[in-house]
């Protein structure tokens, strides 16, 4: 009966996975919004169970799991084994759960390779380990202590707009509950369901996890100093595989960037990332979050320590040959001067920057590839936008359904390379999967988002670099893509929503850095 039951869900065309995916997304969309304890951890639980047949759903038929139809005997040992690995795992987070940040944000950047039938597949498999085992602790301590969260200053629960005015955090998880929801929903016209499962299975109900665990952590400044150490370490040795890479002209991952090396006079590396544009991202985020101790008071040898780091990972950066990232970096240090000191002052100088770079570009086009045109220099980019502009003049209100663009893109513009027709620019995308219905609730996610984030920043080193560096990243995805996708989305949410609801009497060292690279102390008091 079990075998049938997987056969029949298996099918994938039929409405029995279609109602699975938007379960699963109803119960992110609990984890997000609720304030029961037990509640929550229930919907956890249910999750992570339904996560997982939909992915044994999608995958079953598939030679990916040709091993376990071969030897179903070992592949149940194995899984018996995972599972006690998660539990030892979880016993150990539950009794020390100041782990679950760092750890999180040590697994953040690792995409393990898996090989099977021909094709591989990029996972973010230790993330998960990391969000299961903390998910169920998290599911063990609720269970011991039920009840409501504690509630907000003056005595609201934290669901609740503040008896003040709009309570911007509320409403920008209330948002993203809401987008996840309508995502699902749109899948179900899909043309390409089994992307959007894929999609919800891999990243929204995980990320969703991973969100509400970092966010109800208390983000002390130990807290903070060691997310900030560990991405600042991991950043130095990733810089150094790209110098290596770049020294001996190797890639050691993406053998198509090595046929692209090949045809061009310069070298990109990527170091243990899969795409150049994903460690320039990376990059550029770990920066903006350093350079806020160069902007505030800190004595000179912590300055010069973060001097040193930041030319290192930017001599790498630039190896990256990632324009999009170079361009991140430069909205995300416009947003730390704007919170520093008057906006107009960087506006000045963001101004002044961009007319530089246009002389530059002016002088020598061929030296920044635009030579090629605008589409050429964009490697495609921008025929896929004009094709995604014209998918949503056929359909503007509710779109061709979710993870709908590839498939769609192609069967509109058929003499396309496949290679092509991934797009690179958020929004495009979700007008063109979702129309209308989907653009307005991401549009209304992003600015609510931000100005969360912003507000009641200025001053504050610590908020201000979390919210510099979120929106350094939402930028990278007008041009590259991955923005709800990427975990560095939701943590960096996740903290700076964190900090934007800390109680008003918790003291906030207003002159000072988070903390400097692995060298400083952090200003944050908890």
């Amino acid at each position: 009966m079990m075998w049938r039951l997987v056969v029949a869900f298996a099918a994938l065309s039929g409405p029995l996975p279609k109602a699975g995916v938007i379960a699963v997304a109803l119960l992110a969309a609990l984890i997000l919004l609720t304030p029961d304890r037990r509640a929550r951890a229930l919907a956890m639980l249910t999750a992570l169970v339904l996560a997982s047949v939909l992915l044994l759903a999608d995958i079953w038929d598939s030679p990916r799991l040709g091993v376990v139809h071969r030897h179903p005997l070992e592949a149940a040992v194995a899984a018996v084994v995972a599972i006690g690995v998660l539990i030892a795992a979880a016993g150990l987070l539950a009794r020390r759960p100041r782990l679950v940040a760092p750890l999180a944000v040590l697994a953040l950047p690792f995409r393990v390779p898996i090989q099977a039938g021909g094709t591989t597949s990029n996972l973010l498999v230790p993330l998960y380990l990391v969000v299961a085992a903390s998910g169920l602790a998290s599911i063990y301590a609720a269970w011991r202590a039920p009840g409501p969260d504690p509630p907000r200053p003056g005595g609201r629960p934290r669901w609740l707009p503040s008896a003040g005015g709009t309570d911007l955090v509320g409403w920008a998880e209330r948002l993203l509950a809401l987008y996840v929801v309508l995502y699902a929903v749109q899948a179900t016209y899909s043309p390409d369901f089994v992307k959007a499962l894929q999609n919800i299975v891999f990243f929204y109900v995980p990320f969703a996890l991973l969100y509400r665990l970092l966010r109800d952590l208390p983000w002390t400044s130990r807290a903070l100093r060691d997310c900030l150490q560990v991405s600042v370490v991991l950043a130095v040795i990733f810089s150094f595989i790209g110098f290596y890479e770049y020294a001996t002209k190797t890639i050691l991952l993406n053998s198509k960037l090595v046929a692209q090396n090949d045809l061009h006079t310069y070298f990109t590396v990527n170091s243990v990332f899969f795409d150049p544009d994903i460690f320039g991202r990376y990059l550029a985020v770990v920066m903006i979050l350093l350079a806020v101790g160069l902007i505030y008071n800190r004595p000179r040898r912590e300055q010069s320590a973060v001097t040193v780091v930041l030319a290192i990972l930017w001599a790498c950066l630039v190896l990256t040959l990632s324009r999009s990232s170079l361009g991140a970096l430069l909205v995300g240090m416009g947003v730390l001067a704007a919170l520093r000191w008057k906006p107009s002052r960087a506006l000045v100088v963001a101004v002044a920057v961009v007319a530089i770079g246009a002389v530059a570009v002016a002088a020598s086009p061929r030296t920044f590839g635009l030579n090629q045109g605008l589409n050429g220099a964009s490697s495609g980019r921008g025929g896929l936008v004009s094709g995604g502009v014209s998918l949503f003049a056929d359909r503007p209100v509710w779109g061709f359904g979710s993870g709908s663009f590839s498939t769609e893109y192609v069967r509109h513009h058929r003499h396309t390379a496949s290679s092509l027709s991934d797009s690179h620019t958020i929004p495009i995308t979700i007008a063109a999967e979702q129309g209308l219905i989907g653009e307005i609730a991401y549009l209304a996610f992003v600015l609510v988002a931000i100005a969360a984030l912003v507000r009641g920043a200025r001053g504050d080193p610590v908020r201000s670099a979390v919210a510099a560096a979120f929106v350094a990243l939402m930028f990278h995805t007008l041009l590259y893509a991955d923005f709800l996708e990427d975990p560095t989305t939701w943590v960096l949410l996740a903290v700076g929503l964190a900090l934007a609801r800390a109680p008003v009497g918790v003291p906030a060292m207003r002159d000072e850095p988070v903390v400097s690279p692995g060298l400083g102390r952090a200003v944050a008091r908890s």
